[in-house]
């Protein structure tokens, strides 16, 4: 089972990872430097934060997709978010949110290039076990809906 899917709430994984980054410049439109760094808790991220954790995973979403493409029995590899996240106060929240745009534009550019058929491709990820290439999707715009969320309550 996909932890992400549940954030889709039924609706079509690719309008999802259309309509992203446009909602996303729509939820912080507005907002100064400030607000977009006030963070909801100790420990917890700020939008700021967020945006740029979203940026990264994008670099790691189209690395995915296209290691799962190219090789045949591929296997993801994983990567620690709180890790990365270490260096997340060199980053700006307009840049996090342009590079994730261009990110996310060019993946789906490279999932509308793939034949139907290339969903039903099958990869390993060491944590969640056997997944096709529709299932990376799916966590794609679960992930997404997910950040959404937050970013909404903040």
């Amino acid at each position: 089972m996909n932890p992400y899917a549940s954030f889709l709430e039924g609706r079509d994984p690719f309008a999802v990872i259309a309509e992203t980054p446009a909602a996303l410049e729509q939820l912080i439109r507005g907002h100064d430097q400030n607000a977009l760094d006030v963070s909801p808790a100790p420990g917890k991220w700020s939008i700021r934060q967020i945006l740029i954790h979203l940026a990264d995973t994008e670099i790691a979403f189209g690395f995915r997709l296209r290691q799962a493409m190219a090789e045949p029995n591929h296997t993801i590899q994983p990567f620690d978010q709180d890790r990365w996240a270490e260096h997340y106060s060199a980053y700006d929240a307009p840049t996090a949110l342009q590079t994730f745009s261009v990110l996310r534009r060019w993946n789906i550019q490279f999932l509308n290039a793939l034949p139907p058929a290339s969903l039903a491709k099958t990869v390993t990820h060491p944590e969640r076990g056997a997944m096709t290439m529709q299932t990376i999707v799916e966590t794609m715009a679960g992930h997404d809906r997910n950040h959404i969320k937050q970013i909404e309550r903040l």
